[in-house]
């Protein structure tokens, strides 16, 4: 926002709402900004995305999310999204395979490799189709565990142990996102090598995360929110897509699994925790 020279409770008011992960309170949320008669609405990620274009069809909206908007339904395309949506796409969702082939990489070993879904997310069916296309290029076998609650996500743990499952994934989800630190203490003490989207997971003991630099993609939503602010209209501006993505790696989690991560990925890391 300050790059399109806007400052917070200097020449710009931001009303900030939080679902928390609760996916059912968002309408309200969301009639509550536009009771307040917002200039724009700047909504994260897919959940708040849809939610938003739902409520509204006059209000500016940018969203940032990580899956494909068209998909979604909240843009007609991205050279011409129309009506009063635009914003940016980054690549957590669509780089899911990814984890999964890295995490077949570490651990080579593992004939079952679990990927953890919430249901609820507005993107998992597209995440699932993803999963069960990476695994027939992979030559490994996957399942998924659904999980909407911490209840099902503590619950998920000991099903991999009956499952026999060698490895876990985490898909893109902003509830499952919010629990990386329940899920790095969970994969521990069940040693279970697990990947995450977000490298507060890696920092928090976890084995490794692979996903989109947010930093990056919310930047370029505040530069197109202050562009809206300003009075373009979000018809003309053309989807933009974030593509930084950043790989960390816990050798020390990998050393208290038995792991060897091998060095061609290592050298593809951004960093290596020791």
């Amino acid at each position: 926002m300050r790059q399109a020279g806007y400052i917070d409770e200097q020449n710009v008011a931001i009303e900030y709402r939080w679902a928390d992960g609760h996916y059912d309170r968002l309408p309200d949320l969301v009639a509550d900004l536009i009771r307040q008669h917002v200039a724009v609405i700047a909504a994260a990620p897919a959940p708040s995305a849809v939610a938003a274009k739902r409520a509204t069809d006059t209000i500016p909206i940018v969203f940032e999310v990580g899956a494909d908007p068209v998909r979604l339904g909240i843009v007609a395309s991205f050279n011409r999204p129309g009506g009063n949506v635009t914003g940016i796409v980054n690549l957590s969702a669509t780089v899911l395979p990814k984890r999964v082939e890295f995490m077949h990489d570490i651990v080579p070993s593992a004939e079952l490799i679990a990927v953890l879904v919430n249901p609820e997310s507005p993107i998992a069916q597209s995440q699932m189709d993803d999963v069960r296309a990476a695994q027939k290029l992979l030559n490994v076998r996957t399942e998924l565990l659904l999980a909407r609650t911490l209840n099902d996500i503590q619950a998920a743990f000991p099903k991999l142990r009956e499952m026999r499952a060698g490895a876990l994934v985490i898909a893109s989800d902003t509830y499952l996102t919010s629990q990386w630190d329940e899920i790095a203490a969970l994969a521990t003490r069940y040693a279970i090598p697990t990947s995450h989207e977000r490298p507060e997971f890696v920092t928090a003991g976890g084995l490794m995360s692979y996903g989109a630099n947010l930093a990056d993609a919310y930047r370029l939503a505040g530069i197109y929110t202050g562009r809206v602010l300003k009075g373009e209209k979000p018809s003309n501006l053309p989807i933009q897509q974030a593509t930084k993505v950043e790989l960390l790696i816990n050798l020390k989690a990998a050393k208290g699994l038995g792991l060897t991560v091998p060095p061609a990925l290592l050298a593809r890391a951004d960093e290596v925790i020791e």
